[in-house]
């Protein structure tokens, strides 16, 4: 099918001249010489357009109007702007306003054509990135954000209060429990959504680069800066800016960034002026904030900017009973993406709901991505979750009794662990293995019934 496009210009020949320009190259095209028309084709069949060209100056108008039509009708269509007249100002906030870029008449025939190609490109792959988190919401409706416990429940009911405010959140929680998803939970849930969430990781970068890539340089600043780059608040503007492990920041970047959350204005490296931002800032770490700001390691002053809502993830060995919502959620989702159709076994999920997770819901989810990829069958079974040590039941002393805990599934999968060890040892000779393990033959034929580990009815030339 032809791409369609929408082309609303007041000069009739250049109007024209597009109009064939277009036709011949394969698009289907609509054409509008005012604001009032192009906003009303958009209106009216905005879903049918693939790309927008609009004058910025329009008899009875603006062109910014058809731009903000066209974002309203689909985010995925995609805007050029045109002027005769147009300087660096009006390209900078067409470009905020969402535009896919701005530029000068006259224009070359063929460097039109190949902007439109990259338009197209663009709207194909917002279109399926879209399509894809569609899917997705549908098939887990309750997101990765899930918990029955009474902190989950806390934190979910933090994050729809919080989501509208422009207020900085801090939020806190040791490694693998989620901050970035609970981040990305405010910034979906406000009205914030429908702009960028960028995420920064504080502590991947030296300070000079981080400073380049938080606030932008120009061209010639450094060596290297062969162009201008706008930095990652620009990049967030209108929507949410997410400083993940923001207690590895270096003290000079420290300065810099109160300077901007106060000022909410940044100057990229090597400019003079200064540019407005409209960024909601989230922060996530998973370091003692106040003993750094008592040792003098993290700015006092920064950590109250950042610090206005505190928001607290508890770790997964304090809210057990939310494992096997997770984990059931985690296998429908790698699944998903493995193309296959698995449940969990009821034995493969006593044991992932009793393991310690030191690494959280990362390694949780690192558990489950393994057992859906290593998977025999349609159900995920014990043999499919990790070997050796990790296999082992955790030990007493590691053992978290809470909510959801079964005490006969734990012995049991110790029982069975060492009847298994029995007969390797004996060579399947079960009689061999009742004596080792100081039982009778009886008795150790029930528990391998029981177990489903030998077939007990079945003799073998070992036994006697």
């Amino acid at each position: 099918m032809a791409a369609r496009i929408l082309v609303c210009d007041d000069e009739a020949s250049l109007r024209e001249m597009l109009g064939v320009l277009l036709r011949r190259s394969g698009y289907e095209v609509t054409l509008a010489d005012t604001r009032a028309a192009g906003v009303a084709i958009l209106e009216d069949a905005g879903e049918r357009l693939d790309l927008v060209i609009t004058d910025l100056s329009l008899p009875d108008g603006s062109g910014m109007d058809v731009l903000s039509a066209a974002r309203a009708r689909d985010e995925s269509l995609q805007t050029l702007m045109i002027t005769a007249y147009g300087g660096t100002e009006e390209a900078v906030e067409a470009m905020r306003r969402g535009a896919y870029d701005f530029v000068q008449k006259p224009f070359r025939n063929h460097e039109l054509l190949a902007l439109l190609d990259k338009m197209l490109e663009k709207r194909r792959i917002v279109g399926e990135n879209r399509a894809l988190r569609e899917r997705l919401d549908a098939s887990f409706a309750q997101g990765s954000l899930l918990g029955r416990s009474a902190a989950m429940r806390a934190v979910m009911d933090m994050v729809r209060r919080v989501a509208d405010a422009r207020t900085s959140v801090l939020i806190t929680g040791e490694s693998g429990t989620g901050k970035e998803v609970v981040a990305r939970a405010i910034h979906e849930s406000g009205r914030r959504a429908e702009r960028a969430f960028v995420v920064v990781n504080c502590g991947a970068l030296p300070e000079a680069l981080m400073e380049s890539e938080l606030f932008g340089h120009e061209k010639g600043a450094f060596t290297g800066a062969v162009s201008a780059a706008e930095g990652l608040f620009r990049a967030a503007d209108g929507g949410t800016l997410f400083l993940d492990e923001v207690g590895e920041l270096a003290p000079g970047l420290q300065v810099k960034l109160l300077r901007v959350l106060q000022e909410r204005k940044v100057r990229p490296v090597g400019g003079r002026a200064e540019v407005d931002v409209d960024v909601r800032v989230l922060a996530a770490t998973n370091r003692d904030m106040e003993k750094d700001v008592e040792s003098g390691a993290f700015r006092q002053d920064l950590f109250y900017r950042l610090n206005v809502i505190r928001l607290h993830l508890p770790p997964l060995r304090d809210r057990v009973e939310d494992i096997p919502l997770l984990a059931t959620h985690l296998v429908r989702k790698h699944a998903a993406l493995a193309e296959r159709d698995l449940t969990l076994s009821e034995e493969a999920l006593r044991w992932i709901t009793r393991q310690p997770y030191p690494g959280n819901v990362r390694e949780l989810e690192n558990v489950v991505e393994r057992a859906v990829t290593l998977a025999r069958g349609p159900r995920i079974t014990l043999e499919d979750l990790p070997d050796g040590p990790a296999r082992a039941p955790a030990s007493p002393a590691q053992v978290e009794i809470g909510e959801g805990f079964d005490i006969d599934a734990y012995l049991g999968e110790i029982e069975q662990q060492i009847l298994n060890r029995a007969l390797e040892r004996t060579g399947g000779n079960r009689t061999e293995a009742a004596k080792l393990l100081g039982t009778t033959f009886r008795s150790l034929r029930y528990r391998l019934r029981k177990y489903g580990i030998h077939d007990p009815d079945r003799t073998t030339p070992h036994d006697e």
